[in-house]
């Protein structure tokens, strides 16, 4: 029964994937199309009072003004969340954040990472969730969407890597808002609260008086989630009942946080003229996905191996952290989608999940290209292919060249930029915070598990996830600052050196196909791309992994 679940749920993805595919193409092509009759009215009017002109930008152009909207962005939210005590929209009186927490917030939202170091009901006003949270959600999301668009124009020899800003509006008119609206609704009618009516108070059958916190939770839930953003209008996220109540709310935002990142991989075979590439690009991460989503699945279903050795039953599985209302193919469903999508919204406790299930978001984040956020993950997938075309061409002996265009030292510079910065940002600061005190005090689980909390909390800043082994107290100074910093720098190094390398193709003249040309739509590149991801990618952090997860299960057997 678990089985037919999780393939119900993922059969539903992969149809909405492949239309969504198409119609993102569509969306965000440079010619006109049937679209414009319907988006462009309004577009247009968004343009003259933004004084926003439609012309081409070289990518010099679009990274400058990718990085000074989002400079504006964080500057805004950062005074918001400070000032939240003197603003409306308050009912409980909430004051503001300090200012180190300030900075982590906004950064975070900023960054498409939406990691809390605050818990939601009580750390933040009505206005600072509708002004700074639900707005970053949509904006960030849109960033990452126009980034993977110009990525994407640059590889596929269109005219140019289009208009920042046109990309930006677009995909919040033509993409995010229509879908959050839909979303929303959908929430609401199975229960999700949408209000700005502030706490209420509730008399238990003890006859104590319990405060229970509310909200415009349905239209955070539905961008948050379609946004890949993952923060939680509630501290425990997706696991409290007013964010998702039922087995229906958990496949809506499981379709939702997977539609965008599922259907890209398609978007780009209709822009290369190739649906075939698009197919291979969507099976070589289909692949990996199945394969983190069978360890969660098995593991959780088995149970913890020191309740096992004392006897105790666990029919049900490791339900320790999980919600009964979704059990254990849902819960790691769940686990393995948003890790994966790089949303970070939980309904169970990662911090709870068994060493190898533990396993799972830390080694989906660490690739970082298992699907991935909106846009995110699709450029990291596609640099990964140019690294596999590039060292395929070198053990034949010929330039390499991917859709007619050569890949030659200074796109290869760029990559290894992009590729050594991640593990960088994750091992460095980790190595750091356990070596202090700093860091080290804010384990709560000493030994092998106090590894893995300190090395999920860089790896999901670093790849802008969000989520937590919760058992981190992390609101200090010092996790304030290191993972903000992290998160910005994961977030722009890679954006900037993705675009410089989307116009350094772009660029080039196109080489014509010969018989001596290396394919990239057939199963023997998706084999290699498949080796450049695992080689590359998995064995960086092995070492860590051994040290944490791996040997915390080997501990327990």
């Amino acid at each position: 029964m678990d089985m037919i679940q999780i393939a119900v749920v993922l059969a539903l993805v992969l149809l909405c994937a492949v239309p969504m595919g198409a119609y993102l193409a569509r969306a965000f092509s440079l010619e006109p199309t049937r679209l414009d009759r319907v988006f462009g009215g309004t577009e247009r009017f968004i343009y003259k009072i933004s004084g926003i002109t439609s012309e081409d930008m070289n990518w010099k152009t679009y990274a400058k003004a990718l990085l000074f909207s989002n400079l504006v962005m964080v500057v805004i939210a950062y005074l918001l969340l400070r000032l939240q005590g003197v603003l409306p929209l308050n009912p409980s009186g909430i004051v503001g954040m300090e200012p180190l927490l300030s900075f982590n917030t906004a950064t975070s939202f900023l960054t498409n990472t939406n990691l809390q170091h605050y818990s939601g009901e009580s750390g933040l006003s009505y206005f600072s969730q509708m002004m700074v949270i639900i707005y970053l959600m949509f904006t960030t999301p849109a960033t990452g969407i126009a980034l993977a668009l110009a990525f994407m124009r640059g590889l596929t020899g269109k005219r140019s890597i289009g208009n920042f800003y046109v990309d930006l509006v677009r995909a919040h008119t033509r993409v995010l808002l229509p879908l959050a609206v839909v979303v929303t609704l959908l929430l609401v009618a199975q229960g999700v609260p949408q209000t700005l009516g502030g706490t209420v108070n509730a008399t238990t059958l003890e006859g104590a008086v319990q405060q229970i916190a509310r909200g415009p939770v349905a239209a955070l839930e539905s961008i948050k989630h379609l946004g890949t953003n993952g923060g939680g209008f509630f501290g425990v996220n997706s696991s409290h009942p007013f964010e998702n109540p039922t087995p229906i709310t958990n496949v809506i935002e499981i379709l939702s946080m997977f539609l965008i990142p599922a259907a890209l991989p398609f978007t780009f075979g209709h822009m290369a003229a190739s649906r075939k590439q698009g197919k291979i690009i969507f099976v070589a991460m289909g692949l990996v996905f199945l394969l983190f989503l069978a360890i969660v699945t098995v593991n959780e279903t088995n149970g913890n191996p020191v309740l096992a050795n004392a006897g105790l039953s666990q029919a049900a599985g490791s339900m320790e952290g999980k919600e009964v209302r979704f059990g254990i193919a849902q819960s790691a469903l769940f686990t393995a989608v948003t890790t994966a999508a790089t949303t970070g919204t939980v309904n169970n406790m990662h911090d709870t999940l068994t060493p190898l299930g533990g396993l799972v978001p830390l080694g989906e984040m660490m690739l970082n290209c298992v699907f991935g956020g909106d846009g995110v993950g699709t450029v990291n997938i596609l640099m990964y292919a140019i690294m596999a075309v590039f060292l395929a061409g070198l053990m034949v002996g010929r330039t390499p060249e991917f859709l007619g265009r050569k890949i030659e030292g200074k796109e290869m510079k760029l990559i290894a930029i992009t590729i050594l910065v991640h593990p960088l940002i994750i091992l460095a600061p980790s190595a750091l915070a356990l070596a202090t005190d700093m860091g080290a005090s804010a384990i709560s689980n000493p030994g092998f598990h106090g590894i893995s909390q300190v090395v999920y909390e860089f790896t999901s800043s670093a790849a802008n996830n969000g989520s937590g082994f919760e058992g981190l107290g992390d609101n200090t100074p010092f996790w304030n600052v290191s993972t903000g910093l992290v998160m910005l720098f994961g977030r722009y190094i890679s954006m900037i050196a993705l675009l410089a390398t989307a116009g350094s193709l772009l660029a080039k003249k196109p080489v014509p196909e010969t018989i001596g040309t290396f394919k990239t739509d057939n199963s023997t590149f998706m084999v290699i791309l498949l080796a450049t991801v695992l080689i590359v990618g998995a064995l960086t952090f092995f070492p860590v992994l051994a040290l944490g997860p791996i040997a915390e299960w080997l501990t327990i057997r």
